[in-house]
């Protein structure tokens, strides 16, 4: 039985298998530019996060039903669960979809299929997260959010994600204001191949309560002090930081330091599907790379939990909590 943890950091549309992309495009007739899906496998190598952008947003137009959304959240629910996996919060990119066609409502609808009933089936409580692509416009997230007040029910927070670079957290202030006005909670990748700068606007720019990835934070002293102090947790994703060239290897991931510096670390996956595993296996890596002993594992579990948006449910946090204190990590 794995150990239990809860996952923060998971983009939906990033768990579309190559075996599951060739059937939605079969189902929907669609055309893959792929032979099959060795041929697609063999173009999950990315040089960075923008080559790694370019496949990801090709291969969403195999999405285009409720079905589709539907298939796609409870392949991962499944993966999820027998990984230990008893919370997921789950990002995904309504831009993406309304850009092509796909109506919001077929997106929250398709996927609340699956998370609507993932407790029951799979054991693993859900939250949504809407994020917006910061390569867009801020007009544009605005006009998003405006789209998803209909589903808000089913919707806990509001996040900041796609291409980094150029794109600071600040662009975005009226929408996350304007989220937060709406009671949604607040998340933002930043400082993962954007400066620590990105990291300390998000927070005070944003009032985003996690950040996603955060990795690049050890280069600014007092950030780093701040983020302990405050008890900022990082959703980190090393397996994703190797495959887009944020670290040349897993021997070299900051994850020790940022251990060692006070942080409240998570694991999570980010986009399994492209990035060589889902989050027990980022659990595996690094204990195995790393060298990580059972204690700072369990302290990663236990991490998730705390760092989760378990408000509304915290007896399930406090069951989580205790299941992760039991577990024997021999």
């Amino acid at each position: 039985m794995p150990l239990p943890k809860a996952e923060l950091h998971l983009h939906i549309e990033g768990t579309l298998e190559p075996e599951l992309a060739f059937e939605l495009a079969a189902r929907n007739d669609v055309s893959l530019p792929y032979a099959d899906t060795e041929a697609l496998r063999d173009a999950y190598r990315f040089t960075d996060l923008q080559s790694f952008l370019n496949l990801y947003y090709e291969l969403m137009t195999v999405l285009r039903t409720e079905r589709d959304f539907a298939d796609l959240a409870d392949a991962y629910l499944a993966r999820a669960a027998a990984q230990g996996v008893r919370h997921a919060e789950i990002f995904f990119d309504p831009q993406a979809h309304l850009a092509r066609g796909v109506g919001m409502d077929t997106v929250v609808d398709g996927l609340w299929r699956a998370l609507g009933t993932s407790r029951e089936r799979h054991g693993v409580s859900t939250r949504l997260i809407l994020c917006f692509l910061r390569d867009e416009s801020a007009e544009s997230a605005l006009a998003t959010l405006d789209a998803a007040r209909p589903h808000l029910d089913r919707i806990t927070g509001v996040g900041l994600d796609s291409a980094e670079v150029g794109h600071p957290p600040a662009k975005f202030r009226e929408v996350f204001e304007a989220a937060a006005a709406l009671g949604l909670r607040r998340v933002a990748h930043a400082g993962e191949e954007g400066p620590p700068e990105y990291i300390t606007e998000a927070l005070d720019v944003l009032g985003v309560e996690r950040i996603d990835h955060g990795l690049r934070c050890l280069e600014d002293p007092a950030l780093v002090e701040r983020l302990a102090r405050e008890r900022i947790p990082l959703t980190l994703c090393p397996l994703s930081n190797v495959r887009l060239r944020t670290v040349d290897t897993l021997a070299d991931h900051p994850l020790p330091a940022l251990l060692d510096a006070g942080l409240m670390c998570t694991l999570n996956s980010d986009d399994p599907a492209y990035f060589g595993g889902y989050v027990g296996d980022t659990f595996d890596a690094v204990r195995e790379v790393l060298g990580l002993d059972g204690e700072r594992l369990r302290e990663l579990a236990r991490n998730s939990f705390l760092a989760s948006f378990l408000e509304d449910d915290e007896e399930l946090r406090a069951r989580c909590l205790a299941e992760v204190a039991a577990y024997d990590l021999g």
